[in-house]
């Protein structure tokens, strides 16, 4: 006997959980959501389908977030507007991430740390970047030059993914910071008011 599932059972469950997310969940709210795992540019009516709205509510809300910064905007085909996730929401995201695990004093110090690595890769293969290393050893071999040593994919990998986590976790400090100063200045004012009461 076979126990698994119809196809028409998963589609059945599919469907009561999206009118389940729908009941429980604004078109905004939605839109949102379908925007914030969206890293391809998609025109309202794709994001009206799977926000589960019409394509005028979720051209409403899209422009809602273009205006806050969340969403970006692009050209289309046929004169459309197309959609996607902002890098700047995503960086902040990101940084926000950071912070909720890991002290700001913390994060200056592996910021030292991956500030050294960096040093260390442009140091070991002098250049300032992977894809100069890369461009570099290529041209190298193809002027035949056998002392050039060519790097793993891996280490051009980490290189890479290290550069990019540094930028994260700069963000991270500067938000962190920030949010220090503004925190700083609403006990100043607070007490003020106080004094003032």
């Amino acid at each position: 006997m076979d126990d698994r599932e119809s196809p028409e059972t998963f589609a059945d469950v599919n469907e009561a959980v999206g009118e389940e997310w729908e009941a429980e969940t604004t078109p905004y709210e939605r839109v949102r959501r379908v925007v914030a795992r969206t890293y391809s540019p998609l025109p309202a009516a794709e994001v009206a389908d799977e926000a589960r709205t019409s394509p005028k509510t979720a051209r409403k809300h899209l422009e809602a977030l273009a205006r806050e910064g969340f969403v970006t905007t692009e050209p289309a085909d046929h004169g459309a507007t197309a959609y996607r996730r902002s890098s700047e929401s995503l960086v902040v995201e990101q940084a926000a991430d950071i912070l909720d695990g890991v002290s700001t004093d913390d994060l200056a110090e592996r910021v030292r740390e991956m500030r050294d690595r960096l040093a260390d890769y442009r140091t070991t293969f002098d250049v300032e970047s992977p894809e100069e290393l890369t461009l570099d050893r290529a041209n190298r071999a193809l002027a035949a030059d056998s002392s050039a040593e060519t790097p793993d994919p891996e280490t051009i990998r980490e290189w890479k993914t290290l550069r990019r986590n540094l930028a994260f976790a700069n963000a991270a400090l500067s938000i962190g910071h920030a949010e220090s100063f503004v925190d700083a200045d609403r006990s100043d004012a607070d007490s003020h008011d106080d004094i003032s009461a």
